[in-house]
């Protein structure tokens, strides 16, 4: 079986030439914008020069969480298929564990980034850092307790640090299969077992981490005043349709390169089940969220969507990109992606899962510049540079990972159920 292969020249210039433009979009960023001036509030030059270093913050905060959930909802798909005793997936298993080798450095950066802002007591991002703000603010001293620094920082880290950790023990059991050679029937069950221990661990960790907290300091405690119990379900289904969009891009990929020979148009097939399902699923948490705040209509909790879309009288400045998002991630996925045969097309499934990306790209853009920004966001080409150095990233991980070692995990115990997979 072909199992081992070489990086086209192609690709590495793609990957060289998206980190080299995400580096000087975050260069001309770190001269223009001046991100370490001090927060200044009212008007005149001062002022101008902080919405400035809000803005810089701002986007990197985005895109430095945004791409590391979709790279860690890959090994999030490894471990509920393996705690499902699932065998289709086995033929293209070495495409996810790819994409979450990226979390560690990821991690790191998105980690940088949220000490910057921390230890930068940056009160334009997150509010609560104001002192005497959380002392004047009966809402926000009732959450002082969770929302302070040293609570926010050590959360954040040991959960970037499980991720990892986990996340790594998966693979390292996965690419040891490659050494161990063929299993008997006793061999094969006490390793689908340990499998199976890990991903567990790993699913809990994640279901308590990107399903439940960490959205909530990540990037709900933005709007310190304002709060929903469906905000982690809506930021994990994003991410986890933006992940398995990444892992059917680079499935395909592979596929035109004349890699993974045992992957069939079955396999993309039930990806695309995976894209369409949680785009409807996202959908679902978008409007009952939504439907209820708008139903209930009490101030508090309106505020979140005025800010965003504005009033009967007056359109808000994210109108525009507001519904945009739900055209690109509900629209288009349900009258494109439905299909049976679409979901079976190459081509069709790239493009549907570009759209997808760049849809809940957007997506998170409009959850964090209007609690941080306001009115003053605005996107240019430091918006659409500073994520080329993430994707560039990614690219070489993954790259890096499928050079290295076998494309086909030839020993795993279900491989041959995954070879005649049929859906």
């Amino acid at each position: 079986m072909a199992s081992t292969f070489e990086l086209p020249g192609s690709y590495k210039k793609w990957t060289l030439g998206l980190i080299i433009a995400g580096a000087l979009a975050i260069v001309w960023g770190l001269i223009m914008y001046h991100p370490f001036s001090p927060v200044t509030h009212g008007a005149g030059h001062d002022a101008h020069a902080s919405v400035n270093a809000t803005r810089f913050w701002a986007v990197l905060l985005q895109n430095s969480v945004f791409w590391l959930l979709v790279v860690n909802a890959s090994m999030f798909f490894l471990c509920i298929t393996t705690m499902a005793m699932g065998g289709w997936q086995v033929a293209l298993r070495r495409v996810p564990e790819a994409i979450s080798s990226v979390v560690p450095i990821l991690g790191v950066i998105a980690f940088v980034v949220l000490l910057a802002i921390i230890m930068g007591h940056r009160t334009d991002i997150y509010h609560w850092l104001d002192k005497d703000a959380v002392a004047a603010d009966k809402i926000l001293n009732g959450k002082k307790s969770f929302l302070n620094p040293a609570f926010f920082l050590i959360v954040s880290g040991v959960s970037i640090f499980l991720w990892w950790f986990l996340g790594r023990k998966m693979r390292s059991m996965s690419l040891e299969s490659d050494k161990t050679g063929p299993m008997d029937y006793e061999t094969a069950k006490a390793w689908i077992w340990k499998n199976t221990v890990w991903a567990s661990l790993f699913s809990v960790t994640f279901g308590l981490t990107v399903a439940s907290t960490i959205p909530w300091l990540w990037l709900m405690s933005i709007d310190a005043h304002w709060y929903s119990t469906m905000y982690s379900w809506y930021t994990f289904a994003s991410t986890f349709v933006s992940g398995m969009s990444l892992i059917a891009i680079f499935v395909i990929w592979l596929k035109n390169r004349g890699q993974l020979e045992y992957v069939t148009e079955e396999h993309l097939h039930d990806i695309g089940k995976f894209m369409f399902a949680f785009s409807i699923f996202w959908t679902y948490l978008w409007f009952s969220q939504y439907m209820l705040i708008w139903y209930s209509n009490q101030p508090e909790e309106t505020k979140y969507f005025v800010e965003r879309i504005g009033t009967a009288e007056k359109s808000g400045p994210y109108y525009g990109i507001f519904f945009l998002n739900l055209v690109l991630n509900f629209l288009c996925p349900l009258l494109i992606l439905m299909k049976r045969g679409v979901k079976r097309n190459w081509t069709m499934v790239t493009l549907m899962g570009i759209l997808i990306i760049f849809g809940h790209w957007i997506d998170l853009y409009q959850m964090i510049m209007p609690g941080t920004l306001h009115e003053h966001a605005q996107m240019n080409l430091f918006e659409f540079g500073v994520p080329c150095i993430f994707i560039g990233i990614i690219m070489w991980g993954v790259g890096r990972y499928l050079t290295a070692n076998s494309l086909v995990p030839k020993n795993h115990p279900f491989l041959k159920e995954s070879m005649i997979h049929h859906t």
